[in-house]
């Protein structure tokens, strides 16, 4: 059994190396929009199932294919008039369910990186051999449908296990999501390669508000506002990340895009503001802070204790 996940040295908020973003932006904030697809009948998985009710259970999967046919396009126009890119965390079977999304994605030069196949086909109890197949596929997929190489990984329904991580190194993704440990970069220990974590978040996103809290809306928007406002004082003694990661069949519902659109305005109405990609947050991180927090970390200085 494993007493911790191992994959990250601990690592105290203050004192580390202090990190800039490009043009001396206090902030990256970038957007997550989980673009998904579920099987109606997926294959079973003895430590998971995606539905609560029985299968077929055509209620929630309608549900969730309301994002895909509405919610998507609402949410795509409210962040296309703020000039907010996406990275989505793509199910790439939606390249061939659904290839105007993806068609859409590219005209607004969002990025696209993998959350697996689909997001009822788990990684739990895959082999390493298993897990490479995905991510080849996901490669391919991608590289065929934009053009873009595959830089970034969210494994489906983040169930990745003890050895995801080393894998996706040795494949040559470049950033997880898979820890959401921190509110900057930080490399992570791997066996092969390099990688590193992009700050993910569970605390703004809006399956765990909307899905299991019932969050209001307007309750929604003033916590992404106290979100960035934080991150953003802090980022001016050392640089922060903020992500916000979307559903569409939750955040595109009427009743809720406006809280969207509100918290967008507020964010983009500040100045020191990186609105950046996933990829390129850790294209910086990785060319310019990388080799200094590791060194850092393994120096034995507060924050570099094993």
């Amino acid at each position: 059994m494993l007493s911790e996940p191992g994959h990250y040295d601990y690592a105290p908020y203050t004192g580390r190396p202090r990190i800039v973003w490009p043009g001396g932006a206090r902030i990256a904030v970038w957007l997550a929009p989980n673009i998904e697809h579920y099987e109606l009948e997926p294959p079973d998985n003895p430590r998971k199932t995606p539905w609560p009710r029985p299968v077929p259970d055509i209620l929630n999967y309608s549900h969730r294919d309301y994002g895909n046919r509405t919610g998507f396009w609402r949410m795509a126009d409210v962040m296309a008039r703020h000039g907010v890119r996406g990275s989505v965390s793509l199910n790439v079977a939606v390249c061939d369910h659904y290839p105007e999304i993806v068609e859409r994605c590219c005209a607004l030069g969002w990025e696209l990186f993998s959350h697996g196949t689909y997001n009822t086909r788990y990684f739990y109890d895959l082999s390493e051999d298993q897990q490479r197949a995905v991510i080849a596929d996901s490669r391919e997929t991608i590289r065929r449908v934009s053009g873009q190489s595959l830089d970034g990984w969210l494994t489906p329904a983040i169930t990745n296990d003890e050895t995801t991580q080393h894998v996706l190194a040795e494949e040559g993704i470049k950033y997880t999501l898979d820890m959401v440990h921190d509110d900057q970069p930080m490399p992570v220990k791997v066996r092969n390669g390099r990688l590193i974590s992009v700050p993910y978040s569970l605390e703004v996103n809006d399956v765990p508000l909307f899905q299991t809290r019932n969050t209001p809306v307007e309750r929604y928007t003033a916590m992404v506002k106290a979100q960035f406002d934080q991150l953003y004082a802090e980022g001016a003694e050392n640089g922060t990340v903020m992500c916000l990661p979307l559903h569409p069949y939750l955040i595109g519902q009427p009743q809720r895009i406006a809280a969207l659109d509100a918290a967008l305005a507020h964010i983009v109405g500040h100045d020191g503001v990186w609105l950046a990609t996933g990829r390129e947050i850790a294209a910086w991180y990785t060319e310019h802070y990388y080799e200094t927090v590791s060194s850092w970390l393994a120096s034995g200085t507060p924050g570099g204790r094993r």
